[in-house]
């Protein structure tokens, strides 16, 4: 009797698998063998699925985000929530999984050098990855603007300012192994507070 694969159903428990590699031996270390090893299949098997680590890691880390932004749209789409408790839910929530997943950052920062010293341009493929997360917080911005909640300012500028906060909290993550970010939840709370319309 043959088996049935679920090909869908292998490739996402692939993906998780290897992430769990990618964050325990790094980006450099990591190996299709070692990947085939913790999933339980073959060599071969893992290349009916992806054709070199490089796209396993870039699969298993858009898995992840897809899951965080399915999240964030979850909370943006809560009619429940006001624009300035929407935006302060979407940034903590982000905060939290950053957090989560802070040893990921440290295997993302070492793929991004190595992306940087073979001539790559690390800073264009952030920029792909985070696009989403960026019109996600451009609609609380716009909506809470129109709502007359939130000051008419720029909203690239107020974007930028969000961002540069979580781009702190990401750098004390991977580079200074803080293990703990709740001292960026102030700054983000008193970012909110500077453009409320009543501030």
């Amino acid at each position: 009797m043959a088996i049935v694969v679920e090909h869908d159903k292998r490739r996402h428990e692939i993906l998780e698998k290897a992430l769990d590699v990618f964050i325990d031996e790094g980006y450099e270390d990591v190996t299709f063998q070692k990947i085939a090893d913790r999933c339980g299949i073959t060599r071969t098997t893992l290349y009916i699925y992806f054709k070199n680590k490089r796209e396993i890691f870039l699969w298993s880390i858009k898995q992840l985000t897809g899951g965080i932004e399915e999240v964030l749209r979850g909370i943006i789409l809560d009619k429940n929530l006001s624009s300035e408790e929407c935006l302060r839910k979407t940034l903590m929530t982000i905060v939290d999984e950053c957090e989560k997943n802070s040893r990921l950052f440290t295997v993302l920062l070492s793929y991004l050098l190595n992306l940087q010293k073979t001539g790559g341009d690390p800073a264009e493929r952030v920029r792909r990855r985070l696009i989403r997360l960026r019109q996600l917080i451009d609609t609380i911005l716009i909506r809470g603007q129109k709502s007359g909640e939130f000051k008419k300012q720029s909203v690239y500028v107020a974007y930028e300012m969000f961002y540069g906060l979580i781009q702190s909290a990401i750098f004390r993550l991977s580079v200074l192994s803080e293990k703990s970010i709740d001292s960026i939840r102030d700054p983000l709370n008193l970012a909110v507070d500077g453009i409320l319309a009543s501030a």
